[in-house]
């Protein structure tokens, strides 16, 4: 076999070196695909790791906001069964209102900054 002239020819230089050049380029395109795959997971993961970092803050916040709303109530609460007539129970009433209305304006406004945030942090793209 090794002295059969189909077993017993050489391969040209130039296809060799098409070959190895076609071998080199071919590594290099995988390389580059597999650096563009590596930042793309990167960059998602960050960014999932943003958006699950403000929607705990929000979260935080919302329980926040929750506990201080429950607390005023059972100041009222306090307030009221210490009242000595109809007239100062209205007042501590309308007050308490007055007081939750703007508090409640106050915490959808701090809620919407928060979010807004948490998705405009989401949305940059990492260096």
């Amino acid at each position: 076999m090794a002295n059969d002239p189909m077993w017993n020819f050489d391969v040209p230089t130039q296809m060799r070196q098409l070959a190895e050049q076609s071998v080199e380029q071919a590594k290099k395109a995988v390389d580059g695909f597999l650096s563009a795959a590596h930042k793309t997971a990167v960059t998602l993961e960050t960014q999932a790791s943003t958006a699950q970092s403000g929607a705990k803050d929000v979260g935080q916040k919302v329980m926040g906001f929750a506990e201080a709303n429950i607390n005023n109530s059972f100041e009222l609460a306090q307030k009221l069964v210490r009242a000595k007539d109809i007239q100062e129970v209205m007042a501590l009433q309308q007050e308490f209102m007055k007081q939750q209305m703007q508090q409640m304006q106050q915490q959808a406004k701090d809620l919407g900054t928060a979010a807004t945030k948490t998705v405009m942090d989401s949305a940059k793209p990492k260096a």
